[in-house]
């Protein structure tokens, strides 16, 4: 299997909606943007957030197995995605490339 490196490429927030919608809370997303992790045969990185994994994680594994070319030429190279966790106040995108 091929390793994976996850970047965070961009992180963003949505005051008004959280303000409107979520209900306060202590701990909130600490990944910064440029942070890496590196999957090795498609296994969750430990430092990675769980629920940033769920988001991604069939991208992961289909590009550790040589798989590629999501939605027929969605990427430049086609052995990568960027996929954004499911936090819908504050994503986090990440681009998810394979790595020899």
């Amino acid at each position: 299997m091929k390793n994976v490196k996850i970047t965070a490429i961009r992180k963003a927030s949505y005051p008004d909606l959280m303000a409107k919608y979520e209900n306060p809370i202590e701990h909130t997303c600490d990944i910064s943007e440029g942070a890496s992790w590196i999957s090795m045969n498609g296994e969750k990185p430990h430092a990675l957030c769980q629920s940033a994994w769920d988001s991604m994680e069939y991208f992961v594994k289909e590009l550790a197995r040589g798989g590629g070319n999501f939605y027929d030429g969605w990427m430049k190279d086609p052995h990568s995605a960027m996929i954004s966790c499911n936090d819908g106040f504050r994503p986090v995108s990440f681009y998810i490339e394979v790595i020899e």
